[in-house]
């Protein structure tokens, strides 16, 4: 074998395959996987000189309407049913424990208002928060610790998990619905804010959501 050749046959086991072939393989893999894979992690199981990033847009764009959809869950992807099908899932799912209110109240103030301090939910909710319901929600992986606050007696914050986003379906915390959506589904009442008049709540609804998530 001539050097030429020698050095073709070794520059051609690095050579990254084909997009389409790349397109299939990230599909293979996610739908082996249990749970949303980021794009690194995606990346360490293609062959040398793949680009991820390409084949997931061009896997996205082919399953586009179809029954199962390719969706960015934070920062990794995974296929899920397509929204308005869910229905045909009913009679697969298990029956989830039910949070109680003070699970739930505490949950929304840490999705809507993170990273946010047991101290501030406390001073939300106008009530003090029990170690259990925080400790519900850790275990139910739709919360977990954030970074200290530099105050004095550093305090922990608390933001949402890449599990609560999944089992939402939302693509980020930016997803959520707003004041006036939740209003207007009937999940709200309409008495105004603590401290805000009903116009001024709903004029700053979309001001305070992108204060909220810096």
């Amino acid at each position: 074998m001539s050097e030429e050749t020698k050095d073709e046959s070794i520059a051609s086991l690095f050579e990254a395959p084909p997009m389409a072939e790349q397109e299939r393989m990230v599909e293979a893999v996610l739908f082996a996987v249990q749970k949303p894979m980021t794009l690194a992690q995606i990346a360490a199981r293609m062959p040398h000189g793949s680009d991820p990033a390409e084949a997931l847009v061009y896997l996205r764009k082919r399953y586009e309407g179809r029954g199962v959809t390719l969706m960015k869950i934070g920062d990794a992807y995974a296929f899920r049913t397509a929204g308005d099908l869910g229905f045909l899932m009913s009679r697969e799912t298990v029956e989830p424990r039910k949070l109680s209110r003070a699970a739930m109240e505490t949950l929304a103030i840490i999705a809507y208002h993170q990273p946010v301090t047991r101290a501030e939910i406390e001073e939300i909710r106008g009530v003090s928060v029990s170690r259990g319901t925080i400790d519900l929600l850790l275990e139910l992986e739709w919360i977990r610790i954030g970074r200290r606050r530099m105050t004095p007696g550093r305090p922990a914050t608390f933001v949402v998990t890449q599990g609560f986003l999944d089992h939402f379906a939302l693509e980020s915390a930016r997803d959520l619905p707003g004041v006036k959506e939740l209003r207007d589904a009937g999940l709200l009442d309409n008495r105004p804010l603590p401290g805000k008049p009903q116009d001024e709540d709903d004029a700053a609804d979309e001001g305070d959501q992108d204060d909220m998530f810096e």
